[in-house]
């Protein structure tokens, strides 16, 4: 009997929940970073998203919880989305450095590599690159067939040839103010206009 396109779909999902499960073990064990006792901030959402979200490191409440995107953050993106009508469960988010560490450019250059590793299982449609930092580490990181992005605010970019990339404020900094909102907002909406346009399944 041949095998449907369900069926198939059914064991790519498999497939990357698996890899998933073994970068987190992996990361778990790392000892490259100082962070003593404190545990990663690990990615979260859907493992075969259409958008990933790229933040560069964790604040206080991710550390907490051990979760990308928990808090602040979360919550002002799930307003987002529900404005710009995007499903939340086609999304992942992540960090370019996952360990706890009191100043981020203590990070090891092979926990920032990890974002290669994460981009090809989830095998996203957009990476949305959320400030300076963390635009710079994903530049820097060896993707497969990858060029590098320019720091164009709203702006879709290509970055291989089957993602493309849209660079926004640093979401945790566009937080504290009113104008800061505003310049994320701006360069955010682009999110809802690329997702509008992607066809039907």
């Amino acid at each position: 009997m041949p095998t449907t396109d369900d069926e198939i779909q059914e064991k790519y999902l498999e497939r990357a929940i698996r890899e998933l499960n073994q970068l987190t073990h992996r990361l778990q064990e790392c000892s490259d970073c100082p962070r003593g006792n404190l545990m990663p901030v690990l990615g979260s959402g859907h493992p075969q998203a259409d958008i990933l979200l790229l933040k560069y490191a964790p604040t206080a409440a991710e550390i907490e919880e051990g979760v990308a995107f928990y808090g602040r953050a979360g919550n002002a993106l799930r307003k987002s989305f529900k404005r710009l009508n995007i499903d939340p469960l086609v999304v992942y988010g992540t960090l370019c450095v996952k360990c706890p560490v009191d100043d981020p450019s203590l990070a090891s250059g092979e926990c920032v590599e990890r974002i290669a590793e994460e981009l090809d299982i989830v095998q996203p449609r957009i990476v949305v690159v959320m400030g300076q930092p963390a635009l710079e580490a994903l530049n820097e990181v060896e993707v497969p067939l990858a060029r590098p992005l320019e720091p164009e605010l709203g702006s879709i970019q290509q970055l291989t040839p089957t993602v493309e990339a849209l660079y926004v404020p640093d979401i945790d900094e566009s937080l504290d103010s009113e104008e800061s909102k505003r310049e994320f907002w701006a360069a955010f909406r682009s999110l809802g206009e690329w997702y509008s346009e992607l066809p039907p399944y």
